[in-house]
Order: C-alpha cells, then sequence, then structure tokens
C-alpha cells in the first residue's frame, strides 16, 4: 500500500465501475476520500447500493450536493434550456460545480480516481481527460488492472452486492433517470419504466421549447416521439460462463 501524503479522491457515481475503481483505490493508497454527488434525480435504489459498497469497502463514502439546484428538473426549470454544444447545464450545475468546490476545499491531492474501464473507447476518453484536465491528476485503476465493465459487474455479484436497480432494468449506465443526453431508445424505455418521469419532461420541452433528442429533420419533442423508434438493448449483465471464470477474483 501506498502511504500517501495528500488524499486520493475517489469518484464514486453509484455504477459499478465507479464502485470497482474506488475498492483498487482504497487497497492501494493509505488516504483515499470516496466521494459521491447526488444529483437528485438518480434512482432511490443508488442509496443502498452506496450502502452496500461503504460496507464492502469498509470505508465511508463523503455524500455532496448541489447548494443551488435539488435535481435536473430544477436545473432546466430556472436555466430554460437543455443542451448545448458545449454540454448539459444538469451536468455542469449537479456535478461539475460540486466537484470544483470539493477541489477547491482541499487544494491538494496526490490524485483522482476515475471509474473509466478497460475498452478502446474509455481508453480514448481517459487520454483526452487526462490532456484537458491535468491539474486533476487522474488516476484509472480499471485501465490499469484491465478490467472491463463485464469484469466489474461480476466482481460486484461475487461481493455479494446486488447491481443497482437501474442495471437491472435494462440500462447501460446507473445514470439520472430521464438523462438529458439520451436516445430515442432510452426516451421510449423511460416512457414505459418511469412514466411520470417521461411526462414531466415531455411537458417541460414545451414549456421551454427545447428537447432533449434530435433528428435529422431537427428537434424532436418527446410527446412526439413514436413509441417504436429506436431498439432497446439487453441488460448488461454478465453471463453464466464470465461470471464462473472471475468467481476466485475478489477485491
Amino acid at each position: 500500500m501506498i502511504d500517501n501524503k495528500y488524499p486520493i479522491i475517489a469518484w464514486f457515481s453509484a455504477g459499478v465501475t465507479s464502485a470497482v475503481a474506488c475498492k483498487l483505490a482504497l487497497n492501494d493508497y493509505s488516504n483515499v476520500l470516496v466521494k459521491y454527488i447526488d444529483t437528485g434525480s438518480h434512482h432511490p435504489d443508488n442509496m443502498r447500493f452506496l450502502e452496500d459498497c461503504q460496507r464492502w469497502f469498509n470505508h465511508s463514502i463523503d455524500i455532496h450536493r448541489s447548494n443551488k439546484f435539488n435535481s435536473v428538473f430544477d436545473v432546466i426549470e430556472k436555466k430554460r434550456f437543455i443542451n448545448t454544444a458545449f454540454g448539459a447545464p444538469c451536468t455542469l450545475e449537479l456535478k461539475k460545480k460540486v466537484r470544483y468546490s470539493i477541489e477547491n476545499e482541499l487544494q491538494n491531492w496526490e490524485g483522482q480516481i476515475f471509474g473509466f474501464d478497460f475498452c478502446k473507447k474509455e481508453i480514448h476518453r481517459a487520454e483526452r481527460f487526462s490532456a484537458e484536465y491535468p491539474n486533476a491528476k487522474p488516476i484509472y485503476p480499471l485501465i490499469q488492472h484491465q478490467l472491463t465493465k463485464e469484469d466489474c459487474l461480476a466482481l460486484i455479484m461475487n461481493a455479494g452486492i446486488k447491481l443497482p436497480k437501474m442495471y437491472l432494468l435494462g440500462y447501460k449506465n446507473n445514470n439520472c433517470i430521464g438523462c438529458v443526453k439520451g436516445s430515442m431508445a432510452y426516451w421510449n424505455k423511460i416512457r414505459n419504466d418511469f412514466p411520470s418521469v417521461f411526462e414531466r419532461m415531455a411537458q417541460l420541452e414545451r414549456d421551454i421549447n427545447a428537447t432533449c433528442i434530435r433528428d435529422t429533420n431537427g428537434n424532436v419533442f418527446l410527446d412526439e416521439l413514436d413509441p417504436n423508434r429506436g431498439k432497446n438493448d439487453d441488460p448488461l449483465i454478465p453471463e453464466c460462463s464470465l461470471y464462473c471464470q472471475l468467481e476466485t477474483l475478489t477485491l
């Protein structure tokens, strides 16, 4: 274990990859602060998963929230727009600004742990992130250990932890319910799984005359979205053969 003077900041998102990355960081470093940014729009089961992971980590997870906005809907209602060329305002207000506040409070850190997993897309994403935010001193334990997302799912299950509800419902990521960056397929699945969220976003789109999704013809309002557009993916759950392969792998 590395005896680090300044803390390692490990970002826990209530997703399986971030959970395994945090566990690896706690195994490797003596001084680790595990941080969770609560957007107010995640599935309620996230808190159960967080508590299970605290027991697995044998370490507390600090919960942080925006002091200006309490949910994705709150941001959109006050900002009056949904997406821009520079990203979604909810990401900036509910996540990035909270992260910046934590960094400003700490001032110094040995590194920051991010749960980018071992695949071509995420490796490229990590390279871009490191180039854009060198002062964060990012560390990518999953890439270092060559752990894929499927590996992380199996490791969580092997630790006796029930997967977050959003994975069990078939979503590939444990994002906010009603992510403004979601596809047509995603929003049609939200329509079925969380109809009240779908209806509220559809009404909000009309109120501010902006949309979450677009096609080649321009904006597509949710209340006009064809229920058959897009194709839902299968739940990302490790198959039996993979789970058995990793049965003896523990963290």
